[in-house]
Order: C-alpha cells, then structure tokens, then sequence
C-alpha cells in the first residue's frame, strides 16, 4: 500500500510539474488570414511573374498619388480620339497636325496639307496605326543615334498633344476603369487647367525679382479669372466620366468607385514670369477648388531652364507657401542620373525642394544618394514624414535607373515612407500592378511590404481630414497600429462601425478612404 501511495505522489508530482511547464510556454499563434496571404503571395513569387502578377492585381493598393493624367492615356485611345477631332498626322514624325479644313458632305472628312494624311486613314493602313502607337508611346522603343528613351518619352506628348481637351472625361473614364481593375481606390491626377491667360499676363507684366509685388500685379490684372474657368472645366470632365460609368444608376460600374483629385502641375520650362504666373494661378485654384487638392511642378527636370532656374522656383515656392500655407504640395525632385546632368546639378534638388519648396511629397527622388550629405537628408525625410513617390518602370525607361542602381531600397531602409505610382501609365504602357509585382520581384518584398505602401499611400494623400492612423504622423518609420480613439475598438473596415467612428469618419474624407482600404484588405484576405 506504501508503495502505491508513493506511486501516487510522484505521479502527482509530475502532474504538477507539466501542468506549470505547459503554463510557461506561450500559446501557439493562429493562423489568421493575414499571415495566409502572405504564404499565398510567396507561393506566387516561386511559381513566377505570371501568378504573381494574378494574386497583386486582386490586392487593394489604396492609391495612385503621382499619375500624369495626359500621359495615362494609351496610344489607341488618342488615336480613336484624333479621328473624332478630324485631324491630321505627319507621316514623317507621326505628329498630329490641324486640318486646312473639313470636306463638305456628311460625314465630313479633314482636308489636310500637302504630305499630311487624316488620322482616320490610320484604320485602313495597318503599318502607319502601328507606327502612331510606338511614337505616342514607348512600345517597341529601340534607342538609336538622336533619339533616347528620355527625349523619346517626353516627345510623345508633343505628338498627341493636339488632342482636344474636350476629351478629359473621357480621358478621366479610361484612368478609372484601369484604377479599378488594380482594385486601387483613389487617384490624384495632374493635370494643367488653361493657364494660358495667366501666362500671357505674366509675360506682359513683365519679369519682377520682388516675388510678392509681382504676385499682387497678377492678381489686381486679372489672374483669378482663371479659377473659374478651371473648376468649370473639371467639374464638366468629372460629369462626363460619372455618366460614362452609370453612376448612381443600378448598373454603375465598378469605376464609380474610384475617388479622383488633382493636382495642378505647372510647367517649369519657360520664362520665369510665366512659370510664376502659373504658379499663382496653381495656388489660386487649389485654394478655391475642392477637388484641386494641391500643386506640383512638371517637365524634364534636367532642361535647360529646369536646371537653369531650380532655385529660383524653389524660391517661388517658398513665398507662395508662407501665402497660401493650406496648399499641398508635391515636387517633382530628383528625377535625375549621372551623365544627364553636370555632378552639381545633381547635388540639391531634393533638399531645395523640401527645406526651400515646402514639398510634403517628392515625385521620383533618383538621385538622392548623389547629392550633398545624402544620408543626413534620408534621415531628414524621414523625420519630416515626407513621402517619395516610387516610379520604378518610368525610371527605368526615361533614366536607365533600375535594380540595385534604383535608391528604393535605401529609402525604406531609412525609414522614409514610400508609395509606388505609375507617373505615365499610357506612354510606359503599364498598370500599379505592373509596379507591384516589379517591386516585389525586383527587391524581394513581402506581403506585409506591400501593405505598408498601400497604407502609406492614402496616409499622404492630400484629402482633408485626420488620419485613421493617429501615430504614423509621429513615429517613425510608420507602423500604423494604433487607431483613431473613436474607432479604436472597432473592426477595421467593418461595414457598420459605431456611431462615434461613424461620426469620426464623416468629417474626414482621408480616414474614409483609409477606412475603406482595411475593408478591402479584410475581403482581400479571407480569400485564403
């Protein structure tokens, strides 16, 4: 009987023993839907492009922050687009050219000069419609003695520029449709209103150092008036594309859903008084226009008057900010390689636009590592939360930049927040998806990675309202983890969250869109 009492308590004794070791040891994680995707998205970088470029396509992307909206555009369109305008193409530099007039009868036909041939005899030559999309694009693109792939790119828009603005709903319809099938949910697009009355008056005023006294003569001779004419002008674009799309009718089509913005790009390759004059007139808009929701500035950054004047724009920038501090603004910036330029020119261009320009995002940033004390200045970015928008296929086909040679990698690295973005989707012929499954190819990304772009991007978008994501504004690098208090013990993207989110997300249009980011990231995943 000893003996099984004895028995009895050693056996109680291991009991006990296991009972506190099991208690030790943590408890296994469970296998969420999250960490599902992520083995989903690896399975698909083994298996290769093609069955990646499926799984990132059906992935939410939140945003497109820097898309050129005239150079989103595909060759075909603008082809179909220049027969409806009645226009003519030169045979020789497949640029589109004006009619000398229209033949009588109906329909009516363009009577083009001699050499020239109407743009709808395209249709019935197979070789000249071929040769119109390589030249308004960058399809099939060789690089040959006098034509690079940079001045091959930017040329492009010279050669469908001809097209009428009457086209911008439709031109606002096909970048929706194509942002909905990438499932990306929001768009800022650059676009250029009609600045030409303010560039005129600009030139006619001529040239004046003192920036606010020549900012005050703009104004007292008329430049607001082309505010008006720039919101009657996307508020009549915007209608089009929303009944091309049936929205608010019961077959509305997916691109419904696609909340678009712009930005108003000014021209940086001319005359700094007309450069200024637009600038103003950016400012101007985007003050008194909802749906302008900031300023950027465009063309080859490495012309002549670009490189010529960068500081001097810099300059302009920093007196329009301290006028207009509500205006956001995005810079082109660093759109640069060596050899382009001369080495100093590529030593600021950043940091300017930044500490000088007030830029809250920076479009492109290639250069960054060229220029003076780079690692202080990505330290800097990052402490500033200044986002850079990542083009890495235009990098590619305008720079040469690509692989290791591309400062992407060292970005996140530094923790400076980064959104990929199409910049030209019509002329590089390429989607977000494409972009996607680049980056995640080409620098060995993960799931998570690309959710933490997504969220990036729709955190610096510039729509107004606080942010879903109260600590990405503080810590860095973002980690988006705590939620806004009045949504803080709710279901991320739920359909009907409380009265109190309900309430937080109506007065902010960004945590709208955040908040419908983490609902598509919830459908998204319980797919796996």
């Amino acid at each position: 009987m000893s003996r099984f009492f004895q028995f009895a308590k050693t056996a109680a004794t291991i009991v006990v023993f296991l009972s506190v070791v099991a208690s030790a040891q943590p408890e296994p994680k469970l296998d969420t839907h999250e960490q599902r995707t992520a083995r989903a998205m690896l399975a698909a970088v083994q298996a290769g492009p093609l069955e990646l470029h499926a799984f990132l396509e059906l992935m939410p992307k939140g945003a497109d922050l820097h898309n050129h909206l005239t150079g989103s555009i595909f060759a075909e369109n603008f082809i179909a687009e220049a027969v409806s305008d009645h226009l003519c193409v030169n045979p020789a530099s497949y640029t589109l050219v004006k009619p000398v007039g229209l033949s009588r009868g109906i329909p009516a036909h363009p009577v083009c000069s001699a050499g020239d041939v109407p743009v709808e005899q395209d249709y019935r030559n197979s070789q000249l419609y071929d040769d119109l999309i390589d030249a308004f694009s960058m399809r099939a693109f060789v690089a040959r003695e006098g034509d690079s792939a940079h001045d091959h790119f930017f040329n492009s828009f010279s050669k469908f520029g001809l097209v009428s603005d009457a086209h911008t709903g439709e031109w606002l319809d096909e970048v929706a449709r194509s942002t909905a099938k990438d499932n990306t949910q929001y768009l800022e697009l650059m676009m250029t209103p009609d600045f030409g009355h303010g560039s005129d008056l600009g030139a006619k005023l001529g040239w004046n150092p003192n920036l606010e006294q020549f900012r005050q003569a703009l104004l007292s001779h008329g430049l607001r008036e082309g505010v008006e004419e720039a919101r009657q002008a996307i508020e009549s674009a915007e209608k089009q594309r929303l009944a091309a799309e049936h929205c608010a009718q019961p077959d509305a089509m997916p691109a419904c859903k696609v909340e678009t913005k712009f930005l108003f790009q000014v021209l940086r390759g001319f005359p700094p008084e007309r450069v200024f004059a637009q600038m103003v007139l950016g400012f101007e808009v985007a003050s008194s226009v909802p749906d302008v929701v900031g300023v950027n500035i465009v063309m080859p950054e490495d012309g002549r008057i670009s490189m010529r004047d960068y500081h001097l724009q810099m300059q302009m920038f920093d007196l329009l900010h301290h006028d207009y501090p509500k205006v956001h603004l995005s810079l082109h910036a660093g759109e640069l390689a060596p050899g382009l330029v001369p080495p100093d020119g590529l030593r600021f261009h950043i940091r300017e636009a930044v500490e000088l320009g007030h830029a809250q995002r920076i479009g492109h940033g290639v250069d960054v590592m060229y220029e003076d004390h780079p690692h202080q200045l990505l330290h800097e970015l990052a402490q500033k939360h200044v986002l850079v928008e990542i083009n890495l296929t235009s990098n590619d086909l305008i720079l040469g930049i690509r692989g290791e040679e591309h400062p992407f990698p060292i970005y996140r690295r530094y923790g400076v927040p980064v959104a990929l973005s199409t910049d030209d989707a019509g002329v590089s012929r390429i989607t977000l998806t494409h972009e996607y499954v680049r980056a995640a190819a080409t620098y060995h990304l993960t799931y998570a990675d690309l959710k933490q772009m997504a969220r990036e991007s729709l955190e610096h978008s510039f729509l107004p309202g606080k942010s879903l994501w109260p600590e990405a504004e503080s810590s860095t690098p973002e980690q988006f983890t705590r939620v806004a208090p009045a949504c803080a013990h709710e279901k991320l993207g739920a359909q009907k969250p409380s009265a109190s989110c309900t309430a937080f997300l109506d007065r902010s249009q960004r945590a709208q869109q955040q908040w419908e980011l983490e609902s598509r990231f919830h459908a998204f995943e319980a797919r796996y």
